[in-house]
């Protein structure tokens, strides 16, 4: 045989479908085909790969990891493939496995759970930690994951209350001038927020709670001259907050309470001349204990793949824009 070139066979425990394993019309598969340059053939419960060997060795680990995925009782998708995929690629240490048996939300008969190393580390912080910042790009799970991990609090009755809050921008906070009552007035601004939520707990649920006013979901303005105890309070979009309104939304925090702040600082609405809260607050707080700074990157974007490569241009682009303006020229 060749030296240069290695096989390996994989024996599929019986108690696990192979379509489980390679998809509808092994539509796994020829996703893993793609990846790698093995040649790789499934027979009844066996899988043979041959290749050269640091690829052989890569694409064997990746069927281990899946098959253990299957084992603890989890489903492949296309999602946590593609993740599993990228981190076998990359060498990561730690396994695709320990990742995803992580529990953020059980409800409903649906388990959500972090789907990156970043995010898996984003989970860990907001156990520990009693202020977390989490700063990057659309997609990475900033937000969701935080209202996911804040219902299980709920629901587990680690907090009293659940408190979402967004800047509302567009309308510079002063909402007067929009027809409507003050939730027809906040509505397009806090959407996404409801959304989140009908999925994890389902709408009646959820329209109960807010009533009780165990749910509440508010513009940041709103927020002004409260103490907020026993709850948890989750800041959307923080880069549109000014300096001012950051430290008067973390002065709320009252006793048995914690918080969480999302935001992306590529996509700041406010004018030009503001500086924005959520990027002078890490050299503020940085070394105060309990509080924790994430930042996410495009590999963990969860959507589709593209949005990766598209974060990743915008970021090429954006060094590229500033290496070719040079040092700041005085006017």
């Amino acid at each position: 045989m060749n030296q240069d070139i290695s096989e390996v066979k994989i024996v599929v425990p019986h108690n696990q479908p192979m379509v489980s394993l390679l998809g509808q019309e092994d539509r796994f598969l020829k996703v893993v085909e793609d990846e790698f340059t093995c040649r790789i053939v499934a027979r009844g419960n066996e899988i043979d790969i041959r290749g050269e060997p640091g690829e052989t060795e890569r694409c064997t680990r990746l069927f281990e990891e899946l098959i253990e995925i299957l084992e603890e009782g989890m489903v492949i998708t296309p999602e946590n493939l593609d993740v599993a995929i990228d981190m076998v690629k990359r060498g990561e240490k730690i396994r695709p496995t320990d990742i995803f048996r992580e529990a953020v939300l059980t409800a409903r008969g649906k388990i959500i759970r972090p789907k990156t190393m970043g995010q898996k580390r984003y989970v860990e912080l907001m156990r520990k930690s009693t202020i977390v910042f989490s700063i990057g790009p659309a997609g990475t799970g900033k937000t969701y994951l935080a209202l996911a991990y804040a219902v299980q609090c709920l629901l587990d009755r680690k907090v009293d209350r659940l408190i979402l809050t967004r800047p509302a921008v567009e309308a510079g906070e002063k909402l007067g001038f929009l027809p409507g009552d003050l939730y027809q007035k906040v509505d397009p601004y806090l959407r996404p927020l409801y959304d989140a939520l009908y999925e994890m707990l389902g709408a009646d649920r959820f329209h109960r709670l807010m009533e009780q006013g165990i749910i509440e979901v508010a513009p940041l303005a709103f927020m002004r001259g409260r103490t907020l105890n026993d709850s948890f309070i989750i800041l959307d979009e923080a880069q549109n907050t000014s300096p001012e309104q950051m430290k008067m939304f973390l002065t709320r925090l009252g006793f048995g309470s914690r918080a969480v702040i999302t935001g992306d600082i590529t996509q700041v609405d406010l004018p030009k001349e503001s500086v924005s809260g959520l990027r002078q607050v890490r050299e503020i707080l940085e070394e105060i204990e309990g509080v924790s700074f994430l930042t996410l990157d495009a590999r963990d974007v969860v959507r589709h793949k593209i949005v990766q490569q598209i974060v990743e241009a915008y970021k090429e682009y954006e060094a590229l824009k500033k290496g070719t303006e040079g040092p700041d020229r005085k006017r």
